[in-house]
């Protein structure tokens, strides 16, 4: 008998969660809301908030608004959106995560108590490009150093002092190697320090997502192309199954690997919504109800 199971531990984080429910409890109100970039990393649930009537911009577009309501998702923004904002007389709706707001403040506290005459690197774990990324940055005047991996830290000044920071999902084992790096090369006339700020409630996933692989016969991580985390996460059940497939909805499932599988693991990204996961659940049901694969238990 086939077994489907959905991963309980998977869909959107805290922060993600808080933002769709500040722009859907705006969107009844009926009034116009703009929202700074995608509210999430998952084009199906854009389309959902988009429906109900979010208009999604860009920072150029941004600029030009004037007397508006926007939205700021949880990935965060630099301070120049704030001034801007200010200046376009626009009303924000900051859904900043508490997590990425603290950690700009530690970053800006750090860019701002630099000693004059003794350089000093700060530097970030993190993906260039990246929204959260670029609001860090941005605390800096756009003065941080941006490292993807442990082959760019090579690149970085041993002889200057280092501030070592991470971008909230990245992988927590990396970050460690990175850390083990700059340790063991750093100049004896220079300081490292290094700061974990890695979201738990993310890294978390990792080890859970890694058992939930490992227990059913196929896997379909259901994520968005864009989301950054859901790379990471969904590698980590390719580690531990083979036989795990990226998804960004039910369209995508391709039916010829239902055939065999008596257990079937549907997990996702912090930015998937539990309704795309339970939409593919009930793809996977259907089909193998009209004869398509095993018997549904």
């Amino acid at each position: 008998m086939l077994k489907v199971e959905i991963d309980e531990g998977s869909g959107f984080c805290f922060g993600v969660t808080t933002a769709i429910r500040k722009a859907e409890e705006e969107l009844a109100k009926g009034e116009t809301l703009y929202c700074l970039g995608d509210i999430v990393h998952n084009g199906q649930e854009c389309d959902r908030l988009q429906q109900m009537g979010l208009v999604t911009i860009n920072h150029e577009e941004f600029a030009r608004l004037e007397h508006a309501k926007v939205l700021l998702r949880a990935h965060g923004e630099p301070p120049e959106t704030y001034r801007t904002a200010a200046g376009n007389r626009l009303a924000l709706i900051d859904a900043t995560c508490p997590v990425v707001l603290r950690l700009q403040q530690r970053i800006k506290k750090e860019y701002d108590s630099t000693p004059a005459g003794r350089p000093k690197q700060i530097v970030i774990f993190g993906k260039n490009g990246h929204a959260e990324v670029l609001g860090l940055v941005g605390q800096t005047e756009g003065k941080a150093i941006v490292i993807e991996n442990l082959k760019e830290a090579e690149r970085l000044d041993f002889g200057t002092d280092i501030r070592l920071y991470s971008q909230t999902t990245k992988s927590l084992d990396e970050f460690r190697k990175i850390v083990a790096y700059i340790q063991e090369h750093i100049a004896p006339g220079a300081t490292f320090e290094y700061y974990d700020t890695i979201c738990r409630q993310v890294a978390n996933r990792m080890p859970n997502i890694r058992r939930f692989a490992a227990a059913h016969d196929l896997i379909f991580f259901v994520c968005g192309h864009k989301s950054s985390n859901g790379k990471i996460l969904y590698q980590e059940c390719k580690k531990v199954n083979p036989r795990s497939y990226q998804i960004d909805g039910p369209e995508e499932i391709d039916r010829s690997l239902l055939s065999d599988a008596l257990s079937i693991g549907i997990c996702g990204a912090t930015s998937t919504p539990k309704w795309l996961m339970e939409a593919c659940k009930d793809m996977i049901l259907k089909h193998a109800a009209t004869g398509g694969g095993k018997s549904a238990t």
